[in-house]
């Protein structure tokens, strides 16, 4: 799977702020991912967000 730091992912289940969106911050062993409604970061291994994806949105789209 090919997520970069920056991009936006769309996970299967949402925040309990209601969004399902979330920025990537770092990539590692670990992700470290900011949630795009409330700014909750999060640190959660690299296995379950692989699994949990659904949509990519790459940081060219977005404009960064």
């Amino acid at each position: 799977m090919d997520i970069q730091v920056g991009d936006v992912v769309k996970l299967k289940k949402k925040h309990p702020c209601g969004s399902f969106e979330w920025e990537v911050l770092r990539i590692g062993a670990d992700f470290r991912l900011k949630c795009m409604g409330c700014g909750h970061q999060i640190m959660i291994p690299r296995k379950q967000v692989e699994k949990n994806v659904r949509q990519i949105t790459p940081a060219a789209f977005r404009g960064i």
